[in-house]
């Protein structure tokens, strides 16, 4: 079986979209996925499915992963999964893996972008540092990412949905898989 890594998108924030992470666990264990790991409550999960069509379309994964959560929560989240290849290498070709881990967000696009080049430029303050490598943009933001245009602005410049993940939580769910 294989081992994905499934991010959701705008749970548990502000007190609206409550999945708890226990609760999302049973759900998935009663739908047959295994080796189910969760880390913080913002919706980092890591499962293993003996369903053979989430291993030659990662787009039904996520719809049954969504419909799950429609079912049991109320609401259908955003859902990116990555297998564990395509995870491991976008944490690999990290640019700033010197950085600081809460100042380096990866950004995982739902498809390839078609990045507005000139528009990223234009937000990315002169200590903001970018860089898109297949469907993942790293940002280094030392100054934070609340107060960051360019954050605020990714999904509009990378013309695609995205979900982020600071470089901590990244290399957290690496270490996961190998515990």
């Amino acid at each position: 079986m294989q081992t994905y890594i499934i991010l959701l998108r705008g749970i548990n924030v502000g007190g609206n979209n409550l999945v708890p992470m226990k609760a999302l666990t049973q759900v998935l264990l009663d739908a047959g996925f295994c080796q189910i790991k969760t880390y913080i409550q913002t919706g980092n999960i890591l499962l293993q499915s003996p369903h053979s069509s989430h291993e030659s379309d990662g787009a039904q994964l996520e719809q049954d992963i969504a419909k799950l959560i429609h079912t049991h929560f109320g609401f259908t989240p955003d859902i990116m999964q990555l297998s564990l290849s395509e995870f491991s290498t976008a944490a690999a070709n990290n640019p700033y893996q010197d950085k600081p881990g809460n100042t380096v967000h990866c950004y995982f696009c739902q498809q390839l972008p078609s990045p507005d080049e000139a528009r990223l430029k234009e937000l990315a303050t002169s200590t903001e540092e970018y860089r898109i490598e297949g469907r993942v943009l790293y940002l280094h933001a030392p100054d934070g990412i609340g107060r960051s245009k360019l954050a605020a602005n990714i999904e509009k410049c990378l013309k695609v949905p995205a979900t982020a993940r600071n470089l901590n939580t990244v290399n957290k769910l690496l270490d996961m898989v190998n515990t």
